[in-house]
This record gives C-alpha cells, sequence and structure tokens, in this order.
C-alpha cells in the first residue's frame, strides 16, 4: 500500500492524456488502443484507466499463469467492441500495460526475439509493436465479419516520465530526501526510505530484495483486491453471463 514517488504524478499526466483521446474517440467514432508505461506491473495502466473511465484496461496480472495468446487478448478487446456497438456507441478506448507483451507468445510479435535492449537486458517494451499488431488482428476479424472498425494505436510511455510533479509528490520526496539524509546522519544504511501512516520508515533492502534473483521484489497488482474488482465493474466487458 505504499506508493512509489513519481506514480502520482504520471498517473495525473496519463489520465488527463487518456480523457483527450476518448473525446477524440467519441467526435470521431473510432476506438483508441492506448500502450501505457509499466513494465510487468499494471498500476499505471489500470489508475489510468479506471480513473480516465477507459472503456476497457487489460494488465498482465489478469493473465498471470496463463499461456498467453494474441488471440485470447483479442478474444477480450473483440468482445468490448461488440458489446459497446449493441448499445449503439461506435467508440471506444482501451488501455493496455506493456508488460502484457512480455506474456506472449513470441510468435505472436514480430520483432520481440531481436527487440533492443536496456542496460539490465530487458526487452524496451516500448520498442515492441502490441497496439499495432493488435490493430491488425482486430482489423482482420471485423472485415470478416463485414463491419468497418476504424482503430488507432498509441504508446502513452515518455510522455509521463519527466512530468512536473504534481503536489502529493513534491511534498512525498520532500519528507523521502530528509529521512535519507537523516538516516545517514544517524549511521544508517542499507535501506530504502519509505512514508507510512505520516511517518517516515526505513525498510532493510534485506525485506525487499528477492533471494533468488539477488533484485527488488516487483509489486503486482493484486487481482482479487477490491479496488480492482472495483475497475473491473466499470469496464465494458463481454462474458459469459
Amino acid at each position: 500500500g505504499i506508493v512509489t514517488f513519481g506514480f502520482e504524478t504520471a498517473r495525473h499526466v496519463g489520465v488527463s492524456l487518456v480523457e483527450t483521446i476518448m473525446e477524440d474517440a467519441r467526435a470521431t467514432s473510432r476506438w483508441y488502443l492506448l500502450v501505457a508505461m509499466g513494465r510487468k506491473a499494471g498500476h499505471l495502466a489500470l489508475g489510468m484507466g479506471k480513473a480516465a473511465g477507459a472503456t476497457l484496461t487489460l494488465i498482465p496480472e489478469e493473465f498471470a499463469g496463463e499461456k498467453l495468446r494474441l488471440s485470447r487478448l483479442a478474444d477480450v478487446i473483440e468482445g468490448s467492441i461488440i458489446k459497446r456497438r449493441a448499445t449503439g456507441d461506435e467508440n471506444g478506448t482501451v488501455v493496455l500495460a506493456e508488460g502484457i507483451a512480455e506474456l506472449l507468445d513470441p510468435s505472436d510479435l514480430e520483432g520481440i526475439e531481436h527487440a533492443e535492449r536496456d542496460d539490465h537486458g530487458h526487452v524496451r517494451l516500448s520498442e515492441l509493436p502490441l497496439g499495432n499488431v493488435l490493430k491488425n488482428e482486430l482489423k482482420a476479424r471485423f472485415a470478416r465479419r463485414g463491419i468497418s472498425v476504424k482503430l488507432v494505436a498509441k504508446d502513452i510511455g515518455y510522455e509521463l516520465r519527466c512530468a512536473h510533479p504534481i503536489p502529493f509528490d513534491a511534498e512525498y520526496t520532500r519528507d523521502l530526501g530528509y529521512g535519507a539524509a537523516r538516516t545517514i546522519l544517524e549511521g544508517g544504511s542499507d535501506c530504502m526510505i519509505t512514508r507510512q501512516n505520516a511517518q517516515i520508515v526505513s525498510m532493510p533492502f534485506s525485506e525487499l530484495m528477492d533471494p533468488k534473483t539477488g533484485r527488488t521484489r516487483v509489486r503486482l497488482v493484486d487481482v482479487e483486491s477490491e479496488t480492482y474488482q472495483v475497475a473491473r465493474k466499470y469496464m465494458i466487458r463481454l462474458g459469459p453471463a
């Protein structure tokens, strides 16, 4: 439950972009496929989609444990489009977490095996054409149905990284900076400074690291949580019911 500094700023800017695109979708009768940054975790994509009221938000945590194929993703989006059409709406906005690309079978995502990697060996997900691959698959599906659907793919990533901090993050990082300096002056080390219940708390790195990998554990979205279930309730999805 401890928010990463910078998250609220990135979400704030992201929501503004998604809301603008949603209005364009409504005005032009288009469907937008927005791929949001976030690597393995879907927190940012979900936060943007839920706050903006996007038609649908898909995150990697939803498909954990599955052998994810592109057809499965396209099924969910196609169902959303069909359900919207049934209510007379020819537009919508889908937010996709970029980390979904890492779950896909490489044969479904051209170029992943040759993708550029960062200094840590991670695939640069912003270089993978997740949105365009899905757009082409969906266009082909609706063409077989004899239906014309206007689809646009867009990445939302670098626009969120260096935005001027909103007041929440400006205050938050002042506390963290103060706590870091105080901890060092008191002889502390090997810890991360956090803010919990209005208190500055240092957490030993040993509590944060994965003993198997030696790296920091990634905090993923808990898809069993109530806040995620609320997000699902507001999405337009076609389910068994």
